[in-house]
C-alpha cells in the first residue's frame, strides 16, 4: 500500500499504532482508565465523567479526549499524544484537523474489540449542522453489528466484504479466512478500509467497483455485505446509504448474484430491506429473490417500521431531517407504491449443490442467544441432516428434547378445576423459538429421551391413544422435522 491508498503513509501509519499502543487506547484500556460509570455515560453519549477522569492529559487522557469526548485539546498536548506521528501528517491525513485554538478529531478513531481500531468518518451526531460528504464512511453502527454477530465464524479460504467501508466486516473476515477481499464503490471508503487494514496488521485485497462487478468470475467460501440497502425512489444522495436503486432492489440483485460468488458448499450473508406491500404477503415477496438460484436460504426478519418512522430514521442518519421537500417526496413514493411498512432482516444463502433447495423466509423478532452467526451456522448443519434421510431415515433415528427445553401451559379453571387451553414448548436459550402443540406432540417430546427410535416411539403412543402406527408415522414424519429444524429435539448421534 502507497500513500495514496491510505489516509497515512505506511510509515505514518505505524507511527499511529506506536501511539495507541503506547497510550492503551484499547477499548480496555479506556475502561479501566474511566471505572464504569463514566464507560457506561460515554456508552450514552454523556461525557461529563469521562472529561472529569481525563483533567490530568496525559496522552491516554488527551485521546480519550480527542476521539471519544470530542473535545478540542491544545496542540502541544495532542502532539504528545500523538507521537511518534507527527501533528502535520495527521493534520494532513486528517486524523485531526484545527478547530479554533487547538485540534479535535478529524476521523473516528474507534478502539475496537480487544485490540482492534477502525477508522470512520466523524458521525453526524457529533458534528450538528455540517452536512455529510457525499462519500460519508460509516464507522461501527447498529447495522454493522447486526452482520457481525449473524456472520458464521468458521474458517474459510477465501472471503469476501461486498461494500466495505470502513473495513469493519472485513477486519472480522481477518479473523477466520486466509485470504481477503473487500470491495466498494467509494474511493474515499478504499482510503479508510486500507487504512483500518494497515492499522491492525491485516492485508487484504481491496478493489474499487459497484458490488459485485469487481470480482466477476471469482468465487468465494464466504460472502457478507452490509450493502446501501435503503429502501427508496432510487436517489443517490449518500453512497454509504443509497444504492441508486428503485424500492428494495438491492436486496433482489444481491440474491441473483449469489450463485456465481459462491464456491460449492459457501455462504453468502448480508443485511437486506424489504417492502411490505398492501395486499401482498412479504414474505411471498421475498422468497421470490431466490427462484432459480439453487441456493438454500434463511431469511428471518428482525425489525419493522412504517413509512414516516423510516424516513424520519434516515433522514437524521445524514442530518436531513429539516428538509420537507425531501420528507414529503419519499412519503409519496411510499404511497404511490402502496408501501405500509418496511421489514429489515439477515439473509443467509449457502450453495449445497441439491436439487431442491430449502427456503425460509420468516419472522424472528425475538430475542436470541449470541451470536446468532453459530445459530444460523447450526441451522444450515441441521438442514444437512434432514435432507439426507427420507422418512424411514427420520423414523429409525433417536432423538432428544434439547436441553433446557420448556413446556408452558396457560389454562383455565372450571367447575371440574383447571382446563388446559394451551401448550408451548419454548427453548430459553439458542434462538428462543417457541411453538404450540397438542397432546400427541407433547408426549413425544416427552418420551424423546434418545433412547428409542422414533419408529418404536410410535408404536408405543399409537398403543396408548388408540391410532394406527402407518397413520401415526406419517402425520409425526413433518412434525418431527420442523422440531429438529427449530433445534427443539435433537437427533441422537451416537
Amino acid at each position: 500500500m502507497n500513500r495514496d491508498d491510505m489516509l497515512l503513509s505506511p510509515a505514518g501509519v505505524d507511527a499511529l499504532r506506536t501511539a495507541l499502543t503506547l497510550a492503551r487506547f484499547t477499548a480496555n484500556g479506556i475502561a479501566d482508565r474511566l471505572g464504569p460509570q463514566a464507560t457506561g455515560g460515554v456508552a450514552r453519549n454523556d461525557h461529563r465523567a469521562a472529561l472529569r477522569a481525563t483533567e490530568d492529559r496525559d496522552r491516554l487522557a488527551t485521546l480519550i479526549r480527542v476521539f471519544i469526548c470530542d473535545q478540542t485539546e491544545p496542540e502541544p498536548v495532542v502532539a504528545e499524544a500523538l507521537a511518534p506521528l507527527t501533528v502535520d501528517e495527521a493534520l494532513a491525513g486528517g486524523i485531526v484537523e484545527r478547530h479554533g485554538d487547538g485540534l479535535r478529531a478529524g476521523v473516528d478513531l474507534e478502539p475496537y474489540g480487544d485490540d482492534w481500531w477502525v477508522l470512520a468518518d466523524v458521525p453526524a451526531s457529533a458534528r450538528p449542522g455540517r452536512p455529510l460528504h457525499a462519500e460519508h464512511v460509516l464507522g461501527v453502527g447498529g447495522a454493522t453489528q447486526t452482520l457481525i454477530g449473524a456472520a458464521v465464524r468458521r474458517t474459510v479460504d477465501t472471503a469476501l466484504d461486498l461494500g466495505t467501508g470502513s473495513g469493519v466486516q472485513a477486519l472480522h473476515l481477518g479473523s477466520h479466512a486466509r485470504h481477503v477481499t473487500a470491495t466498494d464503490v467509494s474511493e474515499r471508503a478504499m482510503r479508510f478500509a486500507a487504512t483500518t487494514a494497515a492499522l491492525n496488521g491485516q492485508d487484504w485485497e481491496l478493489l474499487r467497483g459497484d458490488m459485485v462487478s469487481p470480482v466477476a468470475g471469482r468465487r468465494f467460501d464466504l460472502v457478507v455485505s452490509n450493502p446501501p440497502f435503503v429502501v427508496g425512489p432510487g436517489t443517490t444522495t449518500h453512497v454509504y446509504r443509497d444504492s441508486g436503486r428503485v424500492g428494495d432492489a438491492i436486496g433482489a440483485e444481491l440474491a441473483a448474484a449469489a450463485p456465481h460468488l459462491l464456491t460449492e458448499g459457501g455462504t453468502m450473508q448480508y443485511l437486506a430491506n424489504w417492502v411490505h406491500v398492501t395486499g401482498e404477503d412479504w414474505a411471498e415477496r421475498v422468497t421470490g429473490w431466490f427462484a432459480g438460484t439453487g441456493l438454500d436460504a434463511w431469511v428471518i426478519q428482525r425489525e419493522v417500521a412504517d413509512p414516516m418512522a423510516y424516513v424520519n430514521l434516515w433522514l437524521t442518519d445524514v442530518g436531513e431531517r429539516a428538509d420537507p421537500a425531501r420528507m414529503e417526496a419519499w412519503l409519496d413514493w411510499f404511497d404511490a407504491h402502496k408501501v405500509e411498512a418496511i421489514g429489515f432482516g439477515i439473509v443467509s444463502l449457502r450453495r449445497a449443490g441439491h436439487d431442491q433447495p430449502i427456503v425460509r423466509v420468516e419472522d424472528l423478532r425475538q430475542r436470541v442467544e449470541p451470536p446468532l452467526g453459530d445459530r444460523i451456522g447450526e441451522w444450515f448443519d441441521r438442514q444437512d441432516w434432514l435432507r439426507a434421510r427420507d422418512v424411514d431415515g427420520l423414523l429409525a433415528a433417536r432423538y432428544r428434547a434439547a436441553d433446557g427445553l420448556q413446556l408452558r401451559q396457560e389454562a383455565t379453571m372450571g367447575d371440574d378445576g383447571w382446563a388446559v387451553d394451551r401448550q408451548v414448548l419454548a427453548m430459553p436459550r439458542g434462538l428462543r423459538w417457541s411453538e404450540e402443540i397438542d397432546p400427541l406432540v407433547l408426549a413425544l417430546v416427552g418420551g424423546a429421551d434418545g433412547r428409542l427410535p422414533l419408529r418404536d416411539q410410535l408404536a408405543l403412543l399409537a398403543a396408548a391413544h388408540d391410532v394406527a402406527p402407518d397413520e401415526l408415522a406419517e402425520a409425526a414424519g413433518p412434525i418431527v422435522a420442523h422440531l429438529v429444524e427449530r433445534g427443539l429435539v435433537e437427533p441422537v448421534t451416537d
